[in-house]
């Protein structure tokens, strides 16, 4: 006679249940403002992008149910902004975990001139991301950039002095994926630094002492133990570059497809009016963010459950 396999959750300590209620204490009144804060203006865009809307023809409003959602769907410029909003998204953030996760190493191995580390890394991050764009801009820019004339010089004269970087999608995305990077590497840094601090250090010095290399130590020890804050990271940088707006509205303003989900969005609300379009683009803007949430949130649930056996 087979026996079902035990699929029930594993029982939590008291300890485990103090933990859960204090962290529901603490982060309770903030999740509770946060959904007063954004319930209506999520509700707001719902139920407006059911209706054929214009802002400047505001007596004339049609109810269309779906019909918006379906025109996008089925618009060639939504996929390609969704392919581009997820290439910037893969990227920056692939780049940001590694570049991140070195510059947490440094910050944690570094005893003299910690602080003052930590604060010169923070200063990218501290930048306005308008101020950020436009700076970028106008160092690729063909007339008052620096990095032409500076690959020029450093290529021998090989690559053009006058190389125009927004002139297509894929010069255009070096800029664009570069000035994200520069920005938010240092918020990842953060993050992943303060996971590397809760790992017991007697753990690194036993795996020294038996012989693993510094290699062994980051796949065994120093990458297993810090799961949760790599999930964690990953998880808001995900949702954060997803949304990216402000580069490439200062940069290329969506020309060559490289306009993201969030310009289509902008542009549909003000610059067309139509805000019943709009709407619709922001409420599947929304539920792509939530997917990718869902999807962070189940695995970090998987990888605890696997952590408990």
């Amino acid at each position: 006679m087979s026996t079902a396999p035990d699929t029930a959750r594993p029982h939590l300590s008291d300890r485990a249940r103090e933990e859960r209620r204090l962290g529901w204490k603490l982060a309770g009144p903030a999740f509770v403002i946060m959904i007063l804060v954004t319930f209506y203006p999520i509700l707001q865009a719902v139920y407006t992008s059911l209706f054929k809307y214009r802002l400047t023809d505001p007596g004339e409003r049609d109810f269309v149910f779906l019909r918006n959602y379906g025109i996008i769907l089925t618009d060639p410029l939504w996929w390609r902004a969704f392919g581009t909003t997820a290439f910037i998204t893969v990227v920056t953030v692939v780049v940001e975990l590694v570049l991140g996760f070195a510059i947490a190493l440094a910050m944690e191995k570094i005893v003299h001139g910690r602080g003052l580390l930590r604060t010169v890394v923070l200063i990218p991050y501290s930048i306005i991301t308008v101020v950020s764009a436009f700076s970028w801009f106008y160092a690729f820019a063909t007339d008052t950039g620096f990095v032409d004339p500076l690959l020029h010089k450093l290529s021998l004269g090989l690559f053009p002095a006058d190389y125009d970087w927004f002139g297509g999608f894929w010069s255009s995305m070096v800029p664009i994926c570069g000035s994200e990077i520069w920005k938010t590497t240092p918020f990842m840094s953060l993050l992943l630094l303060a996971g590397l601090t809760q790992i017991d250090s007697a753990m690194e010095e036993a795996a020294v002492v038996d012989g693993a290399t510094w290699g062994e130590r980051l796949r065994k020890v120093i990458l297993p133990n810090m799961k949760s804050q790599i999930m964690v990271a990953l998880l808001f940088r995900t949702l954060d570059a997803f949304r990216i707006f402000d580069n490439i509205f200062i940069m290329t303003a969506g020309s060559h497809d490289t306009s993201s989900l969030s310009l289509i969005a902008y542009n549909q609300t003000i610059s067309r009016t139509e805000v019943g379009l709009g709407s619709a683009v922001s409420v599947l803007l929304f539920v792509c963010v939530v997917i990718i949430a869902v999807i962070f949130v189940k695995g970090f649930r998987v990888d605890l459950a696997g952590g408990r056996k």
